[in-house]
């Protein structure tokens, strides 16, 4: 017997890396496609001492239900860096969420409505489009470059589109890698005070620059209240904890808040009071950031290296100043997913780019992650796939030869 499903599961797909993944994190494959941080990086010390400090002073409490809102400590300390960046945070306007992803799920369940239009960056963070769309979110692809969104193009559509959210990671995106420039984020700003336009601002890299000066945060140019920021330790701290925040306007955080209650009553109290009693503590969070960016900017020149060194010429990639990734264009009419089997052959794996299209799909891109690979292995692998690419070059006809099979059905 098959059970009838709501119409809303219509709208849920599976997400195209995560079934990837399955194959690419086998133990034998070098894998470029998660977008996971270094494991050996974690402060594993500090937080086993953090736990055993909660257990030995306040484990009742850390062991039991807490506010939604979340821990008042931890959200001070969130409020407090955030004003050091120049954001209007406060404490009462900051909900701790199950890492940045529910955040993007919570801003979707009170700000889209079935059919409302939201912009998006084309290519886009792919779980954003994953959740959005189970709202039944019509998506508005804005192109992007090498310094993001490109918001002329949002100007000439927004008011004509009716464009309810605009969704984008302004820093070291997901999956490109680039930044969206200082003057575009003026503009964008200017045009969702304008237009009465949700800006949510998602921002789980920003601390992994390791090049080039910090630019401000979109919340931070906010004057009128438009900005909804989302940031998360799962990228400083560990993903494991699952924390991650929001901060924005009052009456939003404050409807974000009861949808969170209606799906998990609360974050896990005692990983809040973790993160708290490390942060709060005399662990060095800034030296912690600072070892970070280091080896994970050491490990992306070795891979833009490596890509000069092994990819073909006509090949073209990004070159992020922080962050988790570097995307690749392919030469010609290539698809990237021809080339996945023969890269697993070659044991070594990336993420197909044609998933993080909103819009009409491209198969011409890859994204590759830096962050969880060691610098010894990355090279190798470049290698291992720039053999793949020149092969598939060489070999052409055949994959003309399978497109146009593929289009007859055949």
């Amino acid at each position: 017997m098959t059970l009838s499903l709501a119409r809303r599961a219509e709208f849920l797909k599976p997400s195209a890396v995560r079934e990837i993944l399955k194959v690419a994190e086998r133990p034998d494959i070098l894998s470029f496609a998660g977008g996971l941080p270094a494991p050996e990086l974690f402060p594993a010390a500090a937080i086993a001492e953090a736990h055993r400090e909660i257990f030995a002073s306040e484990a009742a409490a850390a062991l039991q239900y807490s506010s939604t809102e979340g821990f008042l400590p931890l959200r001070e300390w969130i409020a407090a860096r955030l004003q050091t960046q120049g954001v209007d945070a406060h404490p009462d306007r900051t909900l701790i969420t199950s890492g940045s992803q529910q955040g993007i799920d919570l801003a979707a369940r009170v700000l889209v409505d079935a059919g409302a239009t939201v912009a998006v960056e084309d290519p886009s963070y792919v779980a954003a489009l994953q959740s959005m769309g189970s709202f039944e979110a019509r998506f508005l692809p804005i192109p992007s470059d090498d310094e993001g969104m490109q918001v002329d193009r949002l100007e000439e559509l927004a008011e004509r589109e009716n464009v309810r959210v605009i969704y984008l990671v302004p820093n070291f995106q997901n999956p490109r890698g680039t930044t969206l420039s200082l003057e575009r984020r003026h503009r964008l700003v200017a045009l969702a005070a304008r237009l009465g336009i949700a800006i949510i601002e998602d921002d789980p890299y920003g601390e992994l620059r390791f090049k080039g000066e910090a630019l401000p945060a979109l919340a931070a140019l906010d004057t009128e209240g438009v900005v909804l920021r989302l940031g998360s330790f799962s990228k400083t701290l560990a993903p494991g904890l699952r924390i991650g925040f929001a901060t924005g306007p009052q009456h939003l955080i404050r409807a974000m808040t009861v949808a969170k209650q209606a799906c998990d009553l609360q974050s896990g109290t005692l990983a809040q009071r973790v993160a708290s009693k490390l942060l709060h503590s005399n662990f060095d969070f800034g030296g912690h950031l600072q070892t970070l960016r280091g080896v994970y900017g050491e490990r992306r020149d070795t891979m833009l290296s490596a890509l000069e060194r092994y990819m073909p010429s006509e090949a073209r990639w990004t070159r992020p100043d922080g962050g988790m990734f570097v995307w690749v264009t392919l030469p010609g009419a290539m698809r990237a997913e021809d080339l996945f089997p023969a890269a697993i052959e070659e044991k070594v794996a990336f993420v197909p780019g044609s998933g993080f299209f909103a819009g009409e799909k491209r198969y011409e891109c890859m994204r590759l992650n830096y962050t969880n690979c060691r610098t010894d292995l990355i090279a190798g692998g470049m290698e291992r796939l720039g053999k793949v690419v020149r092969t598939a070059i060489a070999d052409n006809w055949h994959l003309r030869a399978i497109r146009s099979a593929e289009e007859a059905g055949l």
